[in-house]
């Protein structure tokens, strides 16, 4: 089986490795800023896409198309992001005589649409959060300003007061504009300390589903997740089966196949809520990958290929603990500005039920052209105890020098009591921002991280970039 994988970074090479693992060849797109990347040198080939913009390469639908049909290509893997949820580049693809790994273009279409989602949920009994109008009088606050087509926190603006209502809704539409070529939003309730629960489903086309648990993505900075685990802490049984009761009866109802993940939010009063529905693979998959034993892309192609589950739900098994902390090209302690530079020395964490996914290598240029996200740490234990000692543990001993990261600030974040007392919610970090903040570098642990950064530099001009990078000016006595 021939699959081009229509996208880049750790996502694809992480596609790349199953496809081989089941005997396949692996092919990938790549605009000419990725050349070294790791994903192009694991792929069986490897086609650039002549575009000004990097980004735009990687959404380049017609180009995508035509060269897949070209290279005889027998099926496309959209990964997450860029086109995944693209309804239209999947009906390109399946109109070519090509198997799309994901939805139906209808299915993409229907639950794409945050308001035809919550609408159609809405006429199932699942409960959703009152929306609101402008129009309407009296209206309370905070309320959410939502993109009805996006996600990923983009288009997303919390309004506490009506003076700021009018500015924030032309920043959210603006945004949405710009990043899911479409303006609209809607505006619903915001519940204060909520969790964000979703749950990992597939279906088969044809009304068969089944769920593969649920994962916590609540620790959010601006909407978007940074750590996921699964199960869910202190969530109780009766409430976890409801909501993969809710989340089944949306992919039967919509004939849904494939991987898709739907998202709920938890009220503090043990109330649910449905949110939207992901039709793609989701970055934090991996973690349901840990707890299940399962290899999500592999099920992907397996449905793609037969138009069935390979599985049954009553074959799901869950083993422990597993949690995901996303490393990002940012800094945490100036406003999480963008971060670029060379990465000078890279080391990835090793140990027993330790996996590290990224799409970076050594020397490699880090960009603001894409995505800030280098890599993701997942650990899996036999607890949530267990998970957070490992991930803490794996951090310590990951190496990226030349380019500042989150990678203390998560240290700090699963060090807290709180976390690892108290189930998380949505505004968790503004509430533990103090306790989050670095604290001053005393002069000689700033000198250890130079001396360590020169350690890993290995010519005069990386030598140069690392003392420039920390600020310094001369050498360490």
């Amino acid at each position: 089986m021939r699959v081009l994988i229509a996208n880049r970074g750790e996502i694809a090479l992480r596609i790349c490795r199953t496809v081989h693992r089941l005997g396949g060849q692996a092919i990938v797109v790549f605009h000419s800023e990725d050349r070294a990347a790791p994903f192009v040198e694991a792929a069986d080939e490897a086609h650039e896409i002549d575009s000004r913009e990097p980004s735009a390469a990687y959404l380049a639908v017609d180009q995508i198309v035509a060269l897949a049909h070209r290279l005889k290509i027998d099926a496309i893997h959209p990964g997450y992001g860029f086109l995944s949820e693209n309804a239209e580049f999947a009906r390109a693809v399946t109109d070519a005589g090509m198997r799309f790994i994901g939805p139906a273009p209808e299915a993409i279409e229907t639950m794409g649409d945050k308001t035809q989602a919550l609408e159609l949920a809405s006429e199932l009994g699942i409960s959703v959060l009152p929306m609101v109008r402008l129009e309407d009088h009296n209206i309370e606050y905070p309320l959410l300003i939502k993109a009805a087509a996006g996600g990923g926190g983009r288009g997303m603006r919390l309004v506490r007061a009506e003076d700021e209502l009018k500015t924030l809704l032309s920043a959210a539409k603006d945004e949405a504009k710009r990043y899911f070529g479409n303006g609209q939003v809607y505006l619903e309730r915001y519940v204060e300390k909520a969790r964000h629960i979703e749950i990992q489903v597939f279906g088969d086309g044809k009304g068969g589903a089944l769920h593969l648990g649920e994962r916590d993505c609540s620790i959010q900075r601006n909407y978007q997740k940074i750590v996921e685990e699964s199960p869910a802490f202190c969530l109780n049984a009766s409430t976890r089966q409801a909501m993969c009761d809710a989340a089944l009866t949306l992919v039967k109802a919509t004939n849904y196949s494939g991987a898709g993940t739907v998202e709920f939010l938890l009220s503090p009063d043990g109330a649910f809520y449905f949110l939207e529905m992901n039709t793609r693979l989701q970055v934090e998959h991996r973690v349901t990958e840990c707890v299940t034993g399962l290899d999500l892309v592999e099920l992907q192609i397996e449905v793609a290929r037969t138009g069935q589950l390979p599985i049954s739900q009553d074959q799901v098994r869950f083993e422990g603990h597993a949690l995901e902390v996303r490393i990002c090209a940012e800094d945490p302690d100036h406003g999480f500005r963008p971060s670029t530079g060379d990465l000078l020395r890279y080391v990835e964490p090793e140990g027993e039920g330790i996996r590290f996914d990224s799409g970076i290598r050594e020397g490699q240029m880090i960009t603001a052209s894409f995505d800030s996200m280098l890599a993701k740490l997942i650990v899996h234990g036999q607890d949530r105890g267990e998970c957070i000692a490992k991930a803490s543990e794996a951090l310590e001993n990951l190496v990226m020098l030349g380019v500042t990261t989150n990678v203390n600030y998560l240290q700090r974040i699963l060090a807290l009591e709180e976390f690892a007392e108290a189930p998380p919610h949505t505004s968790f970090l503004k509430e533990n921002a103090r306790q989050l903040a670095m604290p001053a570098l005393s002069q000689e642990d700033r000198d250890k991280v130079l001396i360590a950064a020169l350690l890993g530099a290995r010519d005069a001009k990386r030598l140069h970039e690392a003392v420039s990078n920390l600020g310094r000016s001369s050498w360490p006595t």
